[in-house]
């Protein structure tokens, strides 16, 4: 399965283009909605990304739990997240089934107190 489709590309390089035009103006970044959940079906990762670089679009940036208690905003590179395999071997994949219904920074501050992402 491919992680991003055509679509997510574009939702997620729009916030990108948004969240950068933000901060060139000296203005609050925009609190997302996440676009697409990725997560490992044999491990405990997980990925919410809300947008992707328009001058580097493999660097995602979203709320990232790796399975260890402290899930995080940050950066990955979604070639990575293509090439990452859990214990018994299977991809990272896409959550077909994901509907956010909260902002980035309602997820991250719940990721927190759980000690993982609850989506």
């Amino acid at each position: 399965m491919k992680l991003l489709t055509q679509s997510i590309r574009e939702r997620l390089l729009c916030n990108g283009s948004l969240s950068r035009e933000y901060t060139e103006e000296g203005r609050t970044e925009p609190d997302f909605i996440p676009v697409v959940k990725l997560f490992t079906p044999d491990a405990a990762c997980t990925w919410l990304l809300t947008e992707l670089d328009p001058q580097d679009e493999d660097l995602a940036f979203g709320l990232c739990d790796l399975g260890l208690g402290f899930p995080e905003l940050g950066y990955v590179r979604i070639s990575e997240l293509e090439s990452v395999r859990g214990k018994l071997g299977l991809p990272v994949e896409r959550d077909r089934h994901f509907f956010p219904g909260k902002r980035i920074t309602v997820f991250a501050d719940d990721a927190r107190n759980a000690g993982s992402i609850r989506a």
